[in-house]
C-alpha cells in the first residue's frame, strides 16, 4: 500500500465497541409462502426460515451470527440489507424504522447497509470489468470523490491488496480470493457503516481464508465500520467478531460476548458447537474439551417442533420443553448482556465429561462394533 493513500473514517468509530446502537432487530421474522394445488395454486404452508430475533449492533462493533446450514443465518443477512422484505418485526438503523421503507424512503440509508456475499464467483458480473463493478455503486448513488472515480476505484484494489492496474481486467482472470478482494472493495466504494458479510469466506481455501478475514478485520478498525459476521465456522468468528449470537432453527438461542460464550456457554446447542471444533490435544495441557455428537439434522422449518426448537435433538430435554418457549434471558452467574434460551441450561464449562454424548444409535453401535464389545456411553 502507498504511503499517500488515506482510509476514509467514519465519525463516531472507537477501536472499542460503541455503546451507540447502530442497528436493532426486534422479532424479525420471515416467512416463505408454500403453494400447491391444481388447477388453482392456494398457499398451503409456510418455511418459517426466520422467526422473531432480536439483535442489536454497535457503531463501530462487529457482531458474529453462528449455527449450521439451514438456520437462516443468511435471511437474516438478507432482511437486515432490505434484499428481502420481512414479514413481521422490525429493523431500526441509526433510529429509522426502516422494516418496511419504500425505495425512495430507504435511498438515503441503501449506501450505508452494504453486504459482501458468500459466493465470490456468481456474485460479480462475468461481463464487466472490475473498475465497473466496482465504480457502479459510486454511480447509482450519484457519489463523484475527489479525483474521480477510476481514481477511488484504484486506491480501493490497492486498500484491499490487489493491483490498481487491474482496473480493465474481468473476474474470469482472478481466483477465488481475489474475487472476494473485490466484493469487499467494492462493499466499500460508498463508505458504508455497516457491512452484512454472508459468510465471506466458507467458500475459499483454508490458505486464502485468513488472509481475507486479516483484511476485513484491519478495514473495521481503521475505517471504523459496523459487522454483523455471519458464518458457521467458529473459530474465524472467534477471531473476527467482539460479540456472538448462535442462531438455531430460525432463532437466536444464546447471546454473548466473546470471551463469555466461548469460555462459559449455557446453552446445550452453544456446547454442541463448540465440542465440534477440531483441536489437538496435547497431554499436560489443561482438561481436554467435550465431546457432543448430535442425531439426524435440523427439524423442517415448515413444521419446527414446539416449545424449544432444539429439543428434539437436546439431551437435556423434558416434558416442559415441548410446552413452553423458552425465553431470551440472563441466567444467574453470567456476564452482563450474556443471554440464554434455556429451561435446563448446561454448567458454564466446556471441559470433557465422563461420558461422551452421542445421541446418535447409528453411531453408537458402529463405535461399539469398533471397540469390539458394549461400550458404556450415553
Amino acid at each position: 500500500m502507498s504511503d499517500n493513500l488515506t482510509l476514509p473514517t467514519q465519525q463516531g468509530s472507537t477501536d472499542t465497541p460503541s455503546a451507540e446502537t447502530l442497528l436493532q432487530v426486534e422479532g424479525l421474522t420471515k416467512h416463505f409462502p408454500i403453494y400447491g394445488g391444481f388447477p388453482i395454486k392456494r398457499k398451503v404452508g409456510a418455511v418459517q426460515a426466520v422467526d422473531g430475533v432480536d439483535l442489536t449492533v454497535g457503531v463501530g462493533e462487529s457482531v458474529g451470527l453462528v449455527g449450521e446450514s439451514g438456520c437462516g443465518k443468511s435471511t437474516t443477512g438478507r432482511l437486515i440489507t432490505r434484499l428481502l422484505e420481512p414479514t413481521g418485526g422490525k429493523i431500526t438503523y441509526a433510529g429509522q424504522d426502516i422494516t418496511h421503507a419504500s425505495r425512495r424512503q430507504i435511498a438515503p440509508v441503501r449506501s450505508e447497509i452494504q453486504m459482501i456475499f458468500q459466493d465470490p464467483y456468481s456474485s460479480l458480473n462475468p461481463r464487466q470489468t472490475v473498475g465497473t463493478i466496482i465504480k457502479s455503486p459510486m454511480e447509482v448513488n450519484g457519489i463523484d470523490p475527489p479525483g474521480g472515480r477510476e481514481k477511488k476505484v484504484r486506491e480501493l484494489l490497492e486498500l484491499v491488496g490487489l493491483n490498481p492496474e487491474h482496473y480493465n481486467r474481468f473476474p474470469h482472470e482472478f481466483s477465488g480470493g481475489q474475487r472476494q478482494r473485490i466484493g469487499v472493495a467494492r462493499a466499500l466504494s460508498l463508505n458504508p457503516k455497516l457491512i452484512v458479510a454472508d459468510e465471506p469466506v466458507s467458500a475459499l481455501d483454508v490458505s486464502i481464508q485468513a488472509q481475507v478475514v486479516n483484511l476485513l478485520q484491519k478495514v473495521q478498525e481503521e475505517m471504523g465500520i459496523a459487522f454483523l459476521f455471519i458464518a458457521h465456522d467458529l473459530a474465524v468468528v472467534r477471531h473476527f467478531s467482539q460479540r456472538l449470537a448462535v442462531m438455531y432453527l430460525g432463532k437466536i438461542v444464546e447471546v454473548g460476548d466473546r470471551d463469555s460464550l466461548y469460555n462459559r456457554p449455557r446453552h446445550p446447542y452453544t456446547h454442541a458447537l463448540l465440542s465440534a471444533v477440531p483441536e489437538v490435544e496435547i497431554e499436560g495441557e489443561g482438561p481436554a474439551r467435550e465431546r457432543i455428537r448430535l442425531s439426524g439434522d435440523v427439524p423442517s422449518p415448515i413444521h419446527p417442533p414446539s416449545g424449544c426448537r432444539f429439543r428434539t435433538r437436546c439431551w437435556k430435554a423434558q416434558d416442559k420443553c415441548a410446552t413452553e418457549e423458552p425465553p431470551l434471558v440472563q441466567l444467574s452467574g453470567n456476564r452482563a448482556g450474556h443471554l440464554t434460551a434455556c429451561h435446563f441450561p448446561e454448567d458454564p464449562t466446556t471441559e470433557a465429561r465422563d461420558e461422551d454424548v452421542i445421541l446418535d444409535p447409528a453411531l453408537k453401535a458402529l463405535e461399539n462394533d469398533a471397540e469390539g464389545g458394549p461400550v458404556d456411553k450415553k
